[in-house]
């Protein structure tokens, strides 16, 4: 391996990456630790970052979650969010907007006619249970879904 970085180099090195987009502290240290001459040296860079407000674990999953949300129900936003170690209060905080209207434009988008029948709409509900959507949004949306596709 090659010498680590100096203190000065390991934070240009961290605001290269959060220039480019946010990311979680988890994910940064993971980044920077094969760089680094100590966890600590990392953990002490995280601090002084989040100190300063250029790293932030609420941006990054607020970030995050709209960018998942035109394609992901709230189950799977908050699952990729967790792998990410993102701390469950902040996840808890982040709203994911109207359910019901972001499953009903997914829906929109991949089929373009109505559901033929109980089979084509059973498959629609997987395929939104597989996005992270909540079968009682599933329900309310392909119930009345004669007028809504």
């Amino acid at each position: 391996m090659d010498e680590p970085d100096s203190p000065a180099g390991l934070k240009a090195r961290a605001l290269r990456h959060l220039v480019r987009r946010e990311h979680s502290r988890t994910e940064l240290a993971r980044k920077l630790a094969p760089h680094a001459e100590s966890p600590e040296a990392v953990q002490r860079l995280l601090d002084e970052l989040a100190a300063k407000k250029q790293l932030s674990d609420e941006r990054y999953a607020q970030e995050r979650a709209r960018s998942l949300a035109r394609k992901f129900g709230a189950a799977r936003i908050r699952q990729d969010l967790k792998a990410k170690g993102i701390d469950r209060q902040v996840i808890d905080a982040i709203s994911s907007g109207d359910e019901l209207e972001r499953a009903r434009a997914i829906l929109k988008r991949k089929y373009r006619e109505p559901a033929s029948g109980r089979e084509e709409l059973a498959r629609r509900a997987r395929f939104l249970q597989g996005r992270g959507f909540s079968m009682e949004v599933i329900g309310r949306l392909l119930r009345g879904s004669e007028e809504i596709l």
